[in-house]
């Protein structure tokens, strides 16, 4: 039995870059107690009994999507999806009166994915009801980031949050990725040293005043790292084409079965899927002992309970027991 004291006061999680370190590390420690109980032969605790979730997805998910209802089933929370094409939104009702709707509905979870950036913040300001940023345009994604940061302080031994001396490369399209923004913030402020690097009309020097570093040159950078995070084009955010071929960019930045080999032994290997095999990954290096892909789609349904834990049912200081 084990038994989670929280002094949590957030009601909603928007953003990674609103947090501060101990809150991040709280989620953190959350996160490993809801861990274990994955590994049970029964998976449920009743923390969020009585309570309604509703995954609102503007956008296509599975991943995500899936990890938060399954997040939501395992405390014992009643979900309900809902998708762009099948709500009134395609009737013309703005994003605020939707929602409005379903919190009359005593939904007391709003979990929304959506294109415009600051749309959750947007709804946070005006609901009762807990809203989690499952993704909002090219802003943050602060799940992805906790997901993979766990799985960073996992594999490494550091799950008291410090990564202090552990460097962070971040490869691909950061200029578009919601993904990079929330890491970088995650990673910076629990101390880890983090450099971008991809196609400069992609990772632009100005993303420096966010206290990384920017590189182009992808073979340097290999072997100076203790994890390679990377990301895929995002094709759908973008308005002209920002290099010259999918060829071109895995000649230069795909981390092909011949560039692995100037990875450190140890090094880990991630990617936030989609993958686009052959294009930014080989599959050979995708599903090889180093990958700790799947692990953080494991680790992201306890980040999710963390974070539902926290924000819905359990803000100012009470107890709950996990049995």
């Amino acid at each position: 039995m084990k038994t989670l004291m929280t002094n949590w006061t957030r009601k909603d999680l928007t953003s990674i870059a609103d947090l501060s370190v101990a809150e991040l590390r709280h989620l953190l420690t959350t996160a490993s107690a809801f861990k274990d109980v994955g590994t049970r032969e029964i998976k449920k605790v009743p923390a969020l009994r009585g309570k309604t979730l509703v995954n609102f997805f503007v956008e296509p998910s599975t991943r995500t999507r899936i990890s938060f209802e399954l997040a939501a089933f395992r405390l014992s929370a009643d979900v309900v999806n809902i998708s762009a094409s099948t709500s009134s939104l395609t009737k013309g009702e703005t994003l605020k009166d939707t929602a409005c709707n379903l919190e009359a509905l005593l939904a007391d979870i709003i979990v929304l994915r959506h294109s415009s950036a600051g749309a959750a913040q947007f709804l946070a300001e005006r609901l009762g009801a807990s809203v989690i940023n499952a993704g909002d345009g090219a802003h943050e994604h602060p799940t992805q980031a906790l997901l993979d940061t766990f799985t960073i302080c996992e594999h490494r031994g550091k799950m008291d949050g410090n990564l202090a001396g552990l460097h962070v490369a971040i490869i691909g399209d950061i200029l578009f990725s919601r993904v990079a923004r929330s890491n970088i913030h995650a990673l910076t402020k629990l101390g880890a040293r983090v450099t971008l690097c991809g196609p400069a009309t992609l990772v632009p020097r100005s993303l420096e005043s966010l206290g990384v570093t920017v590189t182009h040159d992808l073979d340097a950078l290999l072997p100076q790292v203790d994890v390679v995070n990377l990301l895929r084009i995002q094709h759908e955010r973008q308005r002209k084409e920002y290099f010259p071929s999918l060829g071109e960019y895995t000649s230069l930045f795909g981390l092909t079965k011949a560039r692995a080999e100037f990875l450190k032994p140890d090094a880990l290997i991630m990617h936030p899927g989609p993958i686009n095999r052959g294009v930014e990954i080989d599959s050979d290096i995708a599903d090889s002992g180093r990958s700790v892909i799947l692990d953080q789609v494991t680790n992201g349904l306890a980040v999710r309970m963390a974070v539902l834990y926290l924000c819905a049912g359990a803000r100012g200081g009470s107890e709950t027991r996990i049995t």
